[in-house]
């Protein structure tokens, strides 16, 4: 059990312990191997641009009208020695399509307390929630509003059509404590499901719902032990997935000064939880072999009562790096969870390495057919060195390989139906390609039923986009232009 102690070390956020860190993040460590989250492809760029009508080769479907927006850390300025990947600065990325043209790419800065000062601006306005307030994980539209996230600490972030941050924004004020960086859309509801987690409260994570008005409408604790990092979730028809997994908050390196004061945790227990929807119910708990999801696919129910969860999983995480992901094993899985039982049947859909699965997310939560993943080298996503996508039909077991070509490195891939009532796997899969030998980056679209062919249309942009987390397609609305 975690100790007294150490409850009130974590939540003394102007104490002693984060003074501590904060000051041996900064302490020069002497001679420093390059750190590969600051250098090469993730060497973090330095301004903000507007580039107009850039060059496009291929058609743009006519269809798509409105800002494909991407998420990532950038940071500003940055320790070698203790800088870890998950917490530079946010950075958006977008891109704006119209009539069958790309009418700009935007790169802005989310506007934290620190990027605000180094900008020499005034501090964007809204409430904070603890003493850092950066935002860099995933951008998303939601009840008529644009919203950057993160998990584990600060509040959302409002931003406008053109990137600009407009505030940081607890859902109106309805938000008391951490959010995350994953919520998952109820395709039958239209209302969000997360599971939060925040590191000063090692004892709880909490159930956040949040209603089609952008207001927080449901908010409940689950008891954990020492601090668990659960990145995200997944919802069924009548459950939500919470993952309780071995990777746990380290009082030994915040007090060292490390950026990222999680690792991995061979004490604490693996278990997958399905906690009810509905109000009425104890979350069942069913042990796992230990292990780390960051991201599931889908997960459904099935007539028999038991529950299909696809993810991508890593044997362990966290476990030597001290700068970003360190697994040395990843595949793609499907999880068969008997509550009945309160078993867990593991299962490899494919050994290949692979991350950021991405399905049609009409399906969120139901029975589906299609996964999109990024192919990562020797199940490691440290170095971003793969040039493929991959496609897999869950119904026939087959997987499709798009390559980019050498040097061509993609980041996570969105699924956007043709119409609403398209075939699952009918419409387009679009995000950022970097060109290593170019220094340049291309937004390519493809078809997701021709997916080993060529790019139906490559927007191409002279300039490197470092590799970031999570986008998605915003469709234009009355904060477009």
């Amino acid at each position: 059990m975690t100790s007294q102690v150490e409850m009130l070390i974590r939540k003394a956020v102007t104490g002693g312990a984060l003074k501590v860190a904060e000051f041996n993040r900064w302490r020069p460590r002497g001679a420093v191997a390059t750190n590969p989250f600051l250098t090469g492809i993730h060497k973090p760029v330095e301004d903000e641009v507007t580039l107009e009508y850039p060059e496009v080769t291929g058609t743009i479907p006519p269809e798509l009208d409105g800002c494909y927006m991407r998420n990532g850390p950038n940071p500003i300025e940055a320790n070698p020695a203790t800088y870890h990947w998950f917490i530079g600065d946010g950075m958006i990325h977008g891109l704006r399509l119209k009539g069958g043209k790309a009418l700009w790419y935007k790169n802005r800065w989310v506007r934290t307390t620190t990027v605000s000062k180094a900008l020499k601006e005034a501090p964007a306005p809204g409430p904070r929630h603890g003493p850092f307030d950066t935002v860099n994980t995933n951008v998303l539209g939601y009840a008529g509003k644009v919203w950057a996230l993160v998990e584990a600490g600060s509040f959302p972030v409002e931003l406008d059509g053109d990137l600009n941050t407009i505030a940081h924004n607890p859902f109106g004020g309805t938000l008391h404590g951490a959010f995350t960086a994953h919520p998952h859309m109820d395709p039958d509801t239209g209302e969000f499901h997360a599971i939060c987690y925040d590191g000063q409260i090692p004892d709880t994570v909490r159930y956040v719902v949040v209603g089609t008005d952008g207001r927080v409408r449901r908010d409940e604790p689950i008891a954990v032990e020492h601090g668990p990092s659960i990145h995200d979730c997944m919802i069924t028809e009548n459950y939500v997935i919470v993952l309780d997994l071995p990777v746990t908050f380290s009082m030994k390196l915040l007090l060292a000064g490390h950026s990222f004061p999680y690792a991995w945790n061979p004490k604490h227990k693996a278990r997958v939880g399905l906690l009810p929807r509905s109000k009425q119910g104890e979350i069942l708990w069913c042990d796992v072999k230990p292990c780390y999801v960051f991201h599931p696919a889908n997960a459904y129910e099935r007539a028999d009562g038991k529950v299909v969860f696809d993810a991508c999983v890593h044997d362990t995480m966290f476990a030597r790096s001290a700068h970003g992901p360190d697994s040395e094993g990843l595949n793609l899985e499907r999880w068969t969870i008997d509550p009945g039982a309160r078993s867990v049947d593991r299962c490899v859909i494919d050994p290949a390495g692979q991350e950021f699965p991405r399905i049609d997310e009409r399906r969120t939560g139901k029975p589906y057919r299609f996964v999109y993943t990024m192919a990562v080298k020797n199940g490691s996503a440290e170095a971003i060195t793969e040039t493929r996508l991959f496609k897999h039909d869950l119904e026939t077991g087959q997987r499709e390989i798009h390559d980019f070509g050498p040097g061509r490195l993609p980041g996570e891939f969105v699924f956007i139906p043709r119409t609403g009532d398209a075939a699952e796997d009918d419409g387009w899969l679009m995000g950022f390609v970097i060109d290593t030998r170019s220094g340049t980056t291309d937004y390519a679209i493809l078809d997701a039923r021709n997916f080993s062919g060529p790019p139906q249309a490559e927007v191409h942009l002279a300039r490197r986009i470092p590799p970031g987390f999570h986008g998605n397609w915003v469709a234009t609305g009355p904060r477009h232009r």
